[in-house]
C-alpha cells in the first residue's frame, strides 16, 4: 500500500470516532475481579444463575435478552418466549426445535449453545453465546451509503468472502441433514474480530419433518400483511426477499439444499450489486419475480466496479429457477467462488512481477 494510500485512510479514521470493540458483550478486558471470586455457597439452578437482563430485540412470538451468568462470569443470550405464547404448544415445540438444532450444529460459524430449560418465569428457553458486532444487511446499508470507513473495510471481495463464509455454515448443515430455509443479510452476523455467524434456524427443516409442516410464516400469512408494501420507509421485510421459487410456490417441489443455495445466491446479489435481485412493490410482486423474473446480472447494475463476469456466472447459477439448473450442493458453489478467487490473485501476482 502506498503511502498516499495511508494517508488517506489516516484521514479517514479522524474524521470519524473510530473505537474498540466496548466490554459489552464479553469482549472487553478480563480483570482479576472477574475471575477470582467465590462461588455462592448454594448454587443458582436454572434462570436464577442470570442477572442484568437487557432486550436485544423480539420477534412475533420470542424475545431475545443479554443477561449476566454469574458462575461463568460472561455475558451470555437468553431467548424464550413472549409471555402469551408461554404455554403454547405449538411455539414451545418450535422454540425447542430451534434450540436443539443450533445446539447439535457445532461448527465454527454457528453459535454455540450453552443450556436449554424450563422454569416458571421465563418458560421454555435457552442460552447462548453474545456476539458483538452487526449484521451484514447494515454492513451494506452503510456501503451503499458510500460511508468511506465501510467501503474500505468492506470491499467487494471482503463481501463476498463474508457470505462464502457463512456458505461453509450451511454446507455443514446440509451434511447433517438440517435446511436453514430463512438465510438473508440480516442472519448473517459479522463479529468485530473477522468472525462470521450463521443465525437464527428457528424455521429449518429436518430430517424427518414433512414439507407441509411448520409452513413459514412469510407463506402461510393469508391477510392484509402479506400485501403490504415493501417500500414504504424503513420497511424491511427480509424474508420474501430471499425464498426460493420452491418456498414461494404452493405447489412447491420437495425443499433441499438447493432452496438454500437460491437464498445464498440472493444474498451474494446484493453483496455485489448493493440491491435485491426481486423486490417489488408489494410482497406479491416480490413472490411473482421469484417465481418468474430473471434479473440482470449485477455487474450491469455497477459497470464501474469491474466485477467479474465468472462472478456473475456463479451469482445466476445460484439463483436459476429450475432446480436442476443451479448448483446441486453448497460445496460445488464455494469451489466455484474459490477457483474464481485463486485466478485473480494469481493474475495479480503475475502483473506485480511484470
Amino acid at each position: 500500500m502506498g503511502k498516499s494510500s495511508c494517508n488517506s485512510l489516516d484521514s479517514i479514521y479522524r474524521s470519524k470516532e473510530y473505537k474498540m470493540p466496548s466490554q459489552e458483550g464479553g469482549q472487553g478486558p478480563i480483570f482479576l475481579s472477574a475471575t477470582d471470586y467465590a462461588l455462592p455457597k448454594a448454587i443458582p439452578e436454572g434462570t436464577e444463575k442470570y442477572t442484568n437482563y437487557r432486550e436485544m430485540a423480539r420477534g412475533g412470538s420470542a424475545i431475545l435478552r443479554a443477561c449476566f451468568d454469574q458462575m461463568t462470569g460472561r455475558t451470555v443470550v437468553m431467548k424464550s418466549l413472549l409471555t402469551k405464547y408461554l404455554v403454547d404448544k405449538q411455539e414451545n415445540r418450535r422454540l425447542l426445535r430451534e434450540a436443539r438444532i443450533t445446539a447439535q450444529l457445532q461448527h465454527p460459524n454457528t453459535v454455540p449453545v450453552y443450556e436449554i430449560g424450563r422454569d416458571h418465569r421465563h418458560g421454555l428457553y435457552f442460552t447462548m453465546k453474545r456476539i458483538s458486532g452487526e449484521n451484514l444487511f447494515t454492513i451494506l446499508s452503510r456501503v451503499a451509503q458510500k460511508d468511506p470507513i465501510t467501503v474500505f473495510e468492506f470491499d467487494l471481495r471482503r463481501r463476498v468472502e463474508i457470505v462464502m463464509t457463512a456458505g461453509l455454515a450451511l454446507l455443514y448443515a446440509h451434511a447433517r441433514g438440517v435446511i436453514h430455509r430463512d438465510v438473508k443479510p440480516e442472519n448473517i452476523w459479522v463479529g468485530n474480530f473477522g468472525e462470521v455467524i450463521l443465525l437464527d434456524w428457528g424455521v429449518a427443516k429436518v430430517w424427518g419433518q414433512p414439507d407441509d409442516a411448520l409452513e413459514h410464516p412469510q407463506v402461510a400469512k393469508k391477510d392484509d400483511e402479506a400485501i403490504q408494501s415493501l417500500t414504504m420507509a424503513g420497511d424491511r421485510p427480509g424474508t420474501p426477499l430471499y425464498m426460493s421459487p420452491e418456498q414461494v410456490n404452493t405447489n412447491r417441489a420437495t425443499i433441499d439444499e438447493r432452496s438454500d443455495i437460491f437464498s445464498m445466491g440472493v444474498v451474494l446479489y446484493e453483496a455485489i450489486a448493493l440491491r435485491e435481485p426481486f423486490r417489488g412493490r408489494v410482497i406479491q410482486e416480490t413472490f411473482e419475480n421469484i417465481i418468474h423474473d430473471n434479473p440482470p446480472p449485477p455487474s450491469s447494475l455497477a459497470p464501474e466496479k469491474n466485477i467479474p463476469k465468472e462472478l456473475d456466472d456463479i451469482v445466476m447459477k445460484a439463483i436459476e429457477k429450475k432446480l436442476t439448473n443451479r448448483f446441486q450442493t453448497m460445496q460445488e458453489m464455494l469451489d466455484a467462488v474459490r477457483l474464481l478467487d485463486s485466478a485473480y490473485t494469481l493474475q495479480t501476482l503475475q502483473k506485480f512481477n511484470k
